[in-house]
């Protein structure tokens, strides 16, 4: 049985401030990269803009209603006070979408991805939470780029693995980068399933060809 270190686990982990306090001494980084502040920023803005104007204008109105018409002052207090709370919980589309836009300085700011011989790393959230995908779990690798992605000139990686769907966002080459993130992967799950001398000089089933025998 191997020796294990009894202090490994002892070590103060509970500060990450960048990648670097993630990989480990036997890990290469291949690639590295923050999402694009302004790009990432104006997508919070947007996302659900749209849903959120039309929810206040919408509880604005009866509100703006109740005082111009003089109806406000003509209910008791806890009358009001159902009012009061029922608007602050039915306005929570908008709050939701405030909050999104207020903290999305500090979120972009703790992000950070990386690619490693090993592993993805995906550093998000606002008290930071890391995520580690193993390439041999990975099962598709996509990019989507929209409209504000285009203005800004980059672009978001949909990684889909056993554990779920990850997203590295903002990046910029997203092209180029998913081509090489899917060679990765391609290359580390061979490795597994074929190691190098199980592997034949010589294989078939390379050009094999489909024909219809109908």
């Amino acid at each position: 049985m191997g020796k294990y270190n009894e202090k490994f686990f002892n070590k103060d982990g509970m500060q990450v401030n960048s990648i670097d306090d993630l990989v480990t001494k036997d890990e290469n980084i291949l690639w590295r990269d923050k999402p694009n502040r302004k790009a990432f920023i104006w997508s919070k803005v947007l996302t659900m803009l749209p849903f959120a104007l039309i929810w206040i204008l919408f509880d604005g109105f009866f509100i703006g209603f109740m005082f111009a018409g003089g109806i406000i002052y003509e209910l008791p207090w806890y009358v009001i006070l159902f009012l009061v709370v029922f608007f602050l919980v039915h306005l929570t589309p908008f709050w939701i979408w405030l909050s999104n836009v207020i903290t999305s300085g500090i979120q972009v700011k703790n992000m950070e991805y990386c690619l490693t011989d090993k592993r993805i790393i995906i550093k998000t959230g606002i008290f930071i939470d890391v995520q580690n995908i193993y390439y041999a779990d990975v099962t598709s690798v996509n990019v989507r780029v929209g409209l504000i992605d285009r203005i800004f000139k980059v672009g978001d990686i949909y990684v889909v693995s056993k554990n779920g769907s990850h997203i590295i966002s903002d990046i910029k080459n997203p092209y180029v980068v998913c081509n090489n993130l899917q060679k990765i992967v391609q290359d580390i799950k061979l490795d597994a399933y074929f190691p190098n001398d199980l592997r034949p000089n010589q294989n078939s089933g390379y050009n094999t060809k489909y024909t219809d025998k109908r």
